[in-house]
């Protein structure tokens, strides 16, 4: 495939206490490095799609180790821009059963939370790329950051990319002074692809599927094309909308699914029952990664598409990290419903 994707934003440092330890019961941290739209860009290398990341790294050894740790799968790093004192980080607790998984971030002055309108030459970066992908994380990090993805998404369209954006609501993020529906609805006016959870839409424009109650892992597909008709009159430029449903019965069993509204019809997914969890971050960019691809090869077929995002969803959470490392071929085969799990020799 020779349709290169460019995807934005922030890759920090993750550490995790070894196994299902809690934070104050860990004497180690296993690093790792992980972010969004970085998770987005690993997946989509791993499927062969030609891909670039851009973010700002700081120009010292942990910027470099994180340069390495993308080229390994294969990502374009060379629109990389260095600068600013420090990568961020951030702290990852595995839930287990009824326990909840938690997140600490220290992230304040990184790098991407320092930069500024005009540092990166967007002409430049999109020069060879037909597709822009962004998610709600970008804006929420500083005003800088926000502006920032403003200039992206405007240049994008000018130069007539394709735009997907998921909307990610992070509560502990958006401190800077702007609300998320005010600055996501401007930026959203830019998008032709909107993904996100099944709460996304409401923490960020008030959309709530009616009849849901997530907390108790009730959802139900056929709900959110409410979700998806709302969001498509709010914002008419947008010609598709993905959302994720995942039903969670506790942190360690999960139902997962997906649907998709192209303005016409509205797609389900099969429903997959993931019963232990090993890792769950990055579910809903592996997603991403998998509808991108999707509507790249098999845009003639929504479906498909749908398909194959929802089966590297579901088989993120097998694998430690924030990214999904996996084959077209591995992905093709849960779609198609051989979810046995037997041993490949």
């Amino acid at each position: 495939m020779d349709k290169k994707v460019v995807t934005f934003g922030e890759i920090m440092l993750r550490l995790s206490p070894p196994g299902f330890l809690r934070f104050v019961q860990a004497r180690s941290f296993e690093a790792i490095y992980g972010g969004g739209e970085a998770n987005v860009a690993i997946a989509l290398a791993n499927f062969g799609v030609p891909v670039d990341y851009v973010t700002r790294l700081p120009p010292h050894e942990i910027g470099d180790a994180c340069l390495n740790y993308l080229r390994q799968f294969g990502v374009g790093t060379e629109k990389i821009i260095r600068g600013g004192d420090r990568l961020g980080i951030y702290f990852l607790e595995k839930g287990a059963v009824q326990r909840g998984s938690k997140v600490i971030y220290d992230r304040a002055n990184s790098s991407l939370a320092t930069i500024q309108p005009g540092m990166i030459d967007w002409e430049r970066v999109f020069s060879d790329a037909c597709w822009f992908h962004w998610t709600g994380i970008t804006p929420a990090i500083s005003r800088g950051a926000a502006e920032t993805c403003l200039e992206a998404v405007k240049k994008a369209k000018d130069m007539g990319l394709t735009v997907s954006c998921d909307l990610n609501y992070r509560s502990k993020l958006w401190k800077w002074g702007k609300s998320p529906r005010e600055v996501m609805g401007e930026l959203v006016k830019y998008a032709d692809i909107a993904i996100g959870n099944e709460e996304d839409a409401e923490k960020v424009f008030g959309i709530k599927a009616p009849g849901v109650d997530v907390l108790r892992g009730k959802v139900e597909a056929e709900k959110y094309l409410y979700v998806a008709k709302r969001l498509m009159e709010m914002f008419p430029n947008l010609g598709k909308v993905a959302i994720t449903l995942r039903g969670s019965i506790s942190a360690s069993h999960n139902t997962w699914s997906g649907v998709l509204y192209d303005g016409e019809n509205f797609y389900t997914a099969p429903t997959y029952d993931i019963t232990h969890i090993v890792d769950r971050v990055g579910g809903g960019d592996a997603f991403a990664a998998g509808l991108i691809y999707g509507l790249l090869r098999f845009g003639d077929d929504p479906q498909r598409a749908l398909n194959f995002a929802v089966a590297a969803g579901c088989l993120k959470h097998t694998i430690i990290g924030d990214a999904n490392i996996l084959t077209v071929e591995e992905v093709e085969k849960v779609a198609a419903g051989i979810v046995s799990g037997r041993v490949s020799r």
